[in-house]
């Protein structure tokens, strides 16, 4: 299995990490740490440095409550940095969900569409499937940021969550966008309770079993607040945990915050594997 994307070919025949560099003064968990020019392209480097595989840019902060940020903000942020990282010759997503960030995104060389709306909203699908390669992460949301903590959703999260991003997944493929180009989200703590993320955790597997190669997000989101009592600065632990937890379970993407922690921890995992996998015998060859 491989992600296609504007330059390159990903092999997902182990977890990715992908770095997150949030060029936003109001994200939940660093917002204002990497907001300058030089702050962020120190970041991504040093991303890179750890171990990342691809990074992630965004100039828009999605928290719950978070409000929007209009099309010249938040390609203003984004510009100057997606300028210089996209010559890094290392594979670039930007997390946006504006049509017109998307085609001066992918203008400038970028890799990878990372969308939270799945392509709603107007023009986004049209970027994507003119594109003649980039690749593109579909996510699941339930309603909006501003809404959507407020009212959750309700029932069994895992089979709604699986026909709507199949959904998403046949109409980028019935514009003509190939399979290998998309990747789904499930979009931990976007519109969900604390149980249904981690349901959708525990039962990753009926989600890798459609086939899809599927992205994690659970990097010191606020359930693992929840269940361990700590705030936001202190989550290393659990976000790794998460993390390994959602590769163990056929997640082909970890988007992460803590690069180096997240690798090593990944490194310890497939170790393990390796140690499990069952020997070939040697076999004699009579001459």
């Amino acid at each position: 299995m491989f992600w296609q994307t504007s330059r390159f070919r990903l092999e997902l025949n182990r977890p990715l990490v992908m770095g997150i560099v949030n060029v936003t003064p109001d994200s939940f968990s660093d917002g204002g740490r990497h907001d300058t020019l030089q702050q962020a392209l120190a970041h991504a480097e040093q991303l890179l440095a750890q171990g990342a595989d691809l990074l992630d840019l965004g100039g828009e902060s999605t928290r719950p409550g978070s409000p929007p940020v209009g099309l010249d903000e938040e390609w203003r942020r984004l510009e100057g940095v997606l300028r210089e990282v996209v010559r890094w010759q290392v594979p670039i997503s930007v997390d946006t969900y504006k049509a017109e960030v998307m085609r001066r995104a992918l203008d400038l060389g970028v890799d990878v569409i990372n969308d939270i709306w799945a392509l709603r909203q107007p023009g986004a699908p049209e970027v994507v499937a003119a594109h003649p390669a980039c690749g593109v992460c579909l996510m699941h949301m339930h309603r909006d940021p501003q809404t959507m903590q407020v009212a959750p959703m309700v029932g069994d999260v895992v089979p709604q969550v699986l026909s709507f991003l199949q959904d998403a997944s046949a109409g980028l493929l019935a514009r003509g966008v190939a399979r290998e180009r998309i990747v789904l989200d499930a979009g931990v703590g976007f519109g969900k309770t604390v149980e249904q993320n981690f349901a959708l955790l525990a039962r990753q597997h009926e989600l890798d079993q459609s086939g899809w190669p599927w992205l994690a997000g659970w990097s010191r989101k606020s359930s693992l607040g929840a269940v361990t009592g700590l705030d936001v600065a202190d989550r290393l632990v659990p976000s790794t945990t998460a993390a390994v937890l959602a590769a163990d379970r056929g997640a082909r993407v970890l988007r992460v915050h803590d690069v180096r922690e997240t690798v090593a921890a990944l490194q310890v995992w497939q170790a393990v594997r390796q140690a499990q996998a069952p020997s070939t015998p040697v076999q004699s060859m009579s001459v």
